[in-house]
């Protein structure tokens, strides 16, 4: 296998700068840029040369051997200045030494996957801790990057393989050491498994828009405020504001960071019906944004009720309230009326969603979780049979265990039979 090695840190100018250096040669090579390297875990001021001698850098040099690094593989690890002449330089010497490459795009995690120091949802969790943008998208990332759901995989896994040894023993050791009624035991076993499934398919689509940012669009007739107020809310002219009516003629995005919680705003064209052929495409989108979106804010005119039907949660305030008396139900992106209520009401409906997501944070996982509990269900309703179908029952629960281990990337199921051994002594 090669050596690979790459800037670790963003790439231009910077106080420091790390280039990361993996594979069987990692330590040869490194050796002979800077001579002899610290013991493994300790760190070290090293010269860095390059082929003739002349001196690149002096980098802070650290040393993982293998087994103890984020790839599995022998690892050194040099923070150096962050000049780009001198990660050139150093990036050059590393690519005249013997058996190494630069790495490709993702190549370290791929390596980590390989070497079993991540699951396959650690590695997506890494890509979205890295990704994330809010606190509330850092906690998410950092419960998949632990490896939760590993963990909560390997729980269901060890439920399923417990019910398909005891289906077994009922078929290929009928004695009497084997319970003769195992129905209660297993039936209890998947009914567990297939409510913590259930539980963890209802959150993944809100897992998804959490990583994602949720969709807040602003609705409601010309010149009602929707513009002015997106303004108040990003604290920037990021829309044109005008007295004349229809001066939004596309859907204005714009992405924001609500007490953690990640949001994009959108701000629509009035709804109206208009000759204009520009201003009714506008119209359109923004209809058909709206109703997509996960929550809409309605600006409506005192006694008048929104054009689109208001769902669940969805907020209707007066706009323009500075010229309305300032209602109670009022905001004002002028004066400022009711924009602190409406962002603290906005944040606590996310807030509410989200605060029942399990670890599934993706539609792969949920397409796992969703294979799994069809097989359960075949498992069960071939238990609950006049005959019982012990065979094709272990046989679902089999499929079952597979589409359960392509969450962490595993697909594993021979120590049934060290279950069996182990938990009925047949092997005497």
């Amino acid at each position: 296998m090669d050596t690979i090695f790459a800037l670790s840190t963003a790439p231009g100018k910077s106080g420091v700068a790390i280039i990361r250096v993996s594979g069987p040669d990692a330590f040869t090579g490194v050796k002979n840029l800077v001579g002899d390297l610290p013991s493994p875990r300790q760190t070290a001021l090293r010269n860095v040369c390059g082929p003739s001698g002349e001196l690149i850098d002096t980098a802070l040099t650290l040393v993982f051997s293998e087994g103890h690094s984020f790839t599995g593989e022998p690892t050194v690890e040099l923070q150096c200045h962050g000049s780009t002449a001198v990660l050139s330089a150093i990036l050059e010497a590393l690519g005249r030494q013997q058996g190494f490459r630069p790495a490709e795009p993702g190549e370290f995690t791929r390596r980590a996957l390989e070497n079993e120091r991540l699951d396959l949802a650690q590695v997506e969790g890494l890509a979205d801790l890295i990704d994330a943008e809010t606190e509330a998208q850092r906690r998410q990332a950092q419960r998949v990057l632990s490896g939760q759901l590993g963990e909560q995989a390997e729980r269901w896994r060890g439920k399923l393989i417990r019910a398909a040894a005891l289906l077994e023993a009922t078929i290929d050791f009928a004695d009497e050491e084997v319970p003769e009624d195992v129905s209660p035991e297993v039936i209890g076993l998947l009914s567990e498994v297939r409510q913590e499934l259930t539980a963890e398919i209802a959150g993944v689509q809100t897992a998804e828009r959490l990583r994602h940012g949720f969709e807040v669009a602003i609705v409601g007739a010309p010149n009602i405020g929707k513009s002015t107020l997106l303004n108040a809310l990003a604290g920037r002219d990021a829309a044109i504001t005008s007295e004349v009516a229809g001066t939004t003629r596309d859907v204005i995005e714009v992405r924001m960071d609500l007490h953690g919680v990640p949001v994009t705003l959108l701000d629509t064209a009035g709804l109206r019906e208009t000759d204009d052929v520009v201003e009714s495409i506008g119209v359109a989108r923004a209809r058909s944004r709206a109703e997509v979106a996960d929550l809409r804010v309605f600006l409506v005119a005192p006694g008048e009720t929104p054009d689109l039907l208001p769902q669940q949660d969805d907020v209707v305030l007066v706009g323009k309230a500075d010229l309305h008396g300032l209602p109670d139900n009022g905001i004002s992106g002028v004066t400022g009326h009711g924009v602190s209520d409406l962002v603290r009401r906005i944040t606590g409906i996310f807030s509410a969603r989200t605060s029942h997501v399990g670890v599934a944070t993706r539609f792969r996982h949920k397409q796992s979780l969703e294979a799994g509990g069809i097989y359960l269900d075949n498992a069960m309703t071939m238990l609950a049979a006049s005959d019982g179908a012990p065979d094709l029952s272990a046989e679902e629960l089999r499929s079952a265990v597979r589409a359960l281990d392509s969450l962490v990337g595993r697909v594993d199921i021979e120590n049934i039979l060290d279950e069996i051994f182990a938990s009925f002594c047949l092997g005497k």
